[in-house]
């Protein structure tokens, strides 16, 4: 079993940034983001590898986004710049024993508690 924590969440301004973090208890597994704003589906965010090495993201957050990791410490990170009140979301640490990480919500074995992200214009 692996737990996953999140921290980092908050309330910016628009084009402002964020950095998120989520400590795993677990080790080897393919970790990454999703989201999920008020009345809408969770949609996938960002995903890397367990090396590091190999990283993909949404098209909503490319350019903008930046997931990386730090194994020592068993921490994902989500770097978040140039914030839109659109990326207003609850964010979810998501985790699974084999990459790629499916980007489809019920291909996920573990979730985060989730932290709250608010974008103000």
């Amino acid at each position: 079993q692996i737990q996953l924590v999140e921290s980092g969440g908050g309330l910016v301004q628009a084009g402002g940034s964020l950095r998120l973090s989520c400590a795993a208890s677990g080790r080897r597994y393919a970790m990454g983001w999703f989201r999920q704003a008020p009345g809408k589906e969770r949609e996938f965010v960002a995903a890397i590898n367990w090396s590091g090495g190999s990283t993909y993201y949404s098209d909503s957050v490319k350019g903008r986004f930046t997931i990386s990791r730090d194994n020592a410490k068993n921490t994902v990170y989500l770097q978040m710049n140039s914030l839109k009140p659109e990326d207003t979301a609850v964010y979810y640490c998501a985790a699974d024993p084999v990459f790629p990480l499916p980007t489809v919500v019920n291909g996920i074995d573990y979730w985060g508690q989730g932290t709250q992200v608010t974008v103000s214009s």
